[in-house]
């Protein structure tokens, strides 16, 4: 089995997908978030006089649908900086790939 490795192949942290698990858990509070409001909608739909009454429901009404979208939105962070490129600094110069063979120990 032979190994090759192409400098394409390798990702930046700083570019690297967030784990699922934090992920999931900003969509869940997001959803969270907006659900609540809509509920507060409801409420302030009970108490509130006049044309605010359509207000809140209709942002109850459309509330879910927002919150769905906001759910599945995806990663909300901001895009990566570019490095900075600094002439005077010292950088490593490329080197040799040496091609090989992976063995099995037996």
């Amino acid at each position: 089995m032979a190994f090759s490795r192409h400098a394409s192949d390798s990702q930046l942290i700083t570019s690297a997908a967030r784990s699922r698990t934090l992920d999931v858990d900003e969509r869940e509070r997001r959803y969270f978030i907006t659900m609540s409001i809509r509920t507060a909608c409801f409420f302030a739909f009970l108490v509130v006089p006049g044309w605010w009454k359509v207000v809140t429901l209709l942002a109850a009404a459309f509330l879910p649908m927002v919150a769905v979208l906001m759910a599945n939105n995806s990663d909300h962070r901001p895009p990566p900086l570019a490095p900075e490129v600094d002439e005077d600094r010292i950088a490593l110069p490329p080197s040799e790939v040496i091609q090989g063979v992976v063995e099995d120990d037996e």
